[in-house]
């Protein structure tokens, strides 16, 4: 899927916070950018030139990054500094295996029940 396309996917509904982050996972460069992130902030130039790649390109896949919630960015000086947002990437990805994951999901729904006052599902007889 094409990068400027994607916010137009899924026949033109809004694409979700966790569809955002795995499209932005999806490149082995940003994944790479953001494992370079998880050590120290770094400015634009400094990543770019960790890379084989025109600095045009390397400014797009910062945007997706920053799109999806998973790094942010800081104007200082002449310079732009860019550093990891942890907690987003770790919610995304729990949320994810909680929708998956067989146990997680009867936790979930019941969280969800205790939340909005409802009843709370029966425990399953061992």
């Amino acid at each position: 899927m094409d990068e400027e396309t994607f916010d137009d996917a899924v026949e033109g509904r809004s694409v979700s916070a966790a569809q955002r982050v795995f499209h932005a996972l999806s490149s082995a460069p940003r994944r790479k950018i953001l494992a370079y992130l998880s050590a120290s902030g770094l400015t634009a130039g400094e990543i770019a030139d960790r890379f084989s790649m025109s600095k045009p390109a390397v400014s797009q896949h910062l945007s997706i990054l920053e799109a999806a919630g998973l790094i942010r960015r800081e104007k200082q000086g002449q310079f732009v500094h860019y550093s990891l947002i942890e907690n987003n990437l770790v919610n995304t990805l729990n949320g994810f295996v909680q929708e998956v994951c067989p146990v997680g999901r009867p936790i979930k729904k019941e969280s969800q029940a205790r939340t909005q006052g409802g009843l709370v599902p029966a425990k399953p007889a061992k």
